[in-house]
């Protein structure tokens, strides 16, 4: 890792080369997602079926899971995950619990009553990495949120594995391949309430979901992470269908003084480094001393990690230690780069907190490590990243409502208020508006 002192000029070099990395555009990625997407609206799932084959070698027919299925993977997974697991969810579920919102209502004097209701979704899509890098946690921080919502319904698309059939079982069409779900994602899919489950991934499960096909259900909402053709996808049906967001590569920030544990940023800086090639790991310290121990344990320990080449790679490419002249100067930094993940360790951290703008989780300590917030402590795993948390918010239940107005006027109300809305209309040269108005009260005047 590099180390930079702070001079005015190198520190935003870094921050405007993070930039440029953050904002690239993938114009292939563009391009083959299109087709796809326009392929799947056209065709449904026999595209959806060859792109399978295209991309994963082989395609499951049918595409949905029993819900038999998703039980007995529940049942029969690992004592030690499933007991994990509902740790986690009961956690989430109590911290989201608080995030519920009441719609409200105003009465006035003169009969007017103006209000709003809250709503859940109708439904919803998660997408849900899968194959052989199953992310069950991942089910639980979208899943959760969504039902304490009142999403009526949860769908979730998920890669399958791949694998040789068994001798007992054809699949000539296949080339002896046969498709299954990953048991963990099947057992968070029960375990947090998902509804229906389908063996899709990449671009094309995302398409499928938003236009509907003879297997798959149109849904309103897309959330979940994924790689860069699901993002694309996503980001292009944005509009015929809503989403979370457009998530970039992992990211960490640490805010380090001269008191904070080296051996811990460190391993805390590699936590999210070993994701991508892409993911930023990077430190703000005042102490020169820490920031060489830092680089100095990050050298010790990525030894015995077994995605030791990732973390090479994300260091190298996008992480740096940077020495700045007191904590104002991180402070200033760090709400600059609005990271995904931003930890502080300095002394009484909760007394920097307000002083935090923009980040899409914070956390506070030496003994609140990012990966507590990846899967126990029940905040949500699903950030804003590439400085977004500068404008948006963690995934949460407002994610799954949608809120709606509502008024009721008496006649003396309306008007009371009709030379008013007749004023404005005319002058935005809108005379049906106006007249919508005037209509009401013709009888007035004869």
């Amino acid at each position: 890792m590099k180390i930079i002192n702070t001079d005015n000029r190198r520190e935003y070099e870094f921050l405007a080369e993070m930039k440029r990395r953050a904002g690239e555009l993938n114009l292939s990625a563009n391009e083959a997602v299109l087709s796809i997407i326009q392929e799947v609206r056209e065709k449904g799932d026999e595209a959806v079926r060859r792109f399978g084959m295209q991309f994963d070698g082989a395609s499951p027919d049918p595409f949905e899971i029993e819900r038999a299925e998703m039980k007995r993977a529940f049942d029969r997974c690992d004592s030690g995950l499933r007991k994990a697991l509902e740790h986690a969810a009961e956690n989430i579920a109590a911290y989201h619990e608080k995030q519920v919102r009441q719609g409200y209502e105003l009465k006035k004097e003169n009969g007017v009553i103006l209000g709003q209701l809250v709503r859940g979704l109708e439904r919803v899509g998660i997408y849900v990495p899968g194959g052989t890098a199953a992310y069950p946690s991942t089910v639980l921080m979208n899943a959760i949120p969504a039902r304490i919502a009142g999403v009526k319904e949860i769908v979730m698309v998920t890669p399958p594995i791949v694998e040789a059939a068994s001798p007992a079982v054809e699949a000539p069409s296949q080339a002896g391949l046969v498709c299954r779900a990953n048991p963990d994602i099947l057992a968070a899919a029960w375990l947090a309430g998902v509804d229906r489950v389908f063996l899709a991934g990449g671009a094309q499960a995302v398409a499928a979901l938003t236009f509907g096909t003879e297997s798959f259900p149109v849904v309103d909402k897309i959330v979940g992470p994924g790689n860069i053709y699901v993002a694309t996808a996503k980001k292009l049906l944005f509009g015929q269908v809503d989403i979370d967001m457009i998530a970039g590569p992992s990211e960490i920030l640490v805010l380090a003084d001269e008191e904070a544990n080296p051996r811990y940023i460190a391993a805390d800086l590699m936590s999210q480094a070993e994701h991508d090639p892409m993911a930023s790991a990077v430190l703000l310290t005042t102490s020169r001393r820490i920031a060489e121990e830092t680089v100095r344990e990050v050298e010790l320990q990525k030894a015995a990690l077994s995605r030791r080449k990732i973390i090479e790679r994300s260091l190298a490419g996008f992480g740096a230690v940077i020495v700045c002249k007191n904590m104002e100067e991180m402070i200033e930094l760090a709400n600059i780069i609005a990271p995904e993940h931003l930890e502080l360790m300095v002394r009484e951290p909760m007394d920097y907190l307000s002083q935090i703008k923009n980040a899409g989780s914070v956390f506070c300590g030496e003994y609140a490590p990012e990966p507590l917030g990846d899967y126990l402590s029940g905040t949500n795993h699903v950030l804003p990243t590439s400085g977004t948390a500068r404008f948006s918010s963690p995934l949460g239940v407002d994610s799954f409502v949608k809120k709606m107005s509502y008024t009721f006027y008496t006649r003396e109300a309306l008007k009371g208020d009709s030379e008013d809305i007749i004023t404005i209309a005319g002058k935005e040269g809108l005379d049906a508006h106006a007249n919508s108005i005037k209509v009401r009260f013709e009888s007035d005047d004869v």
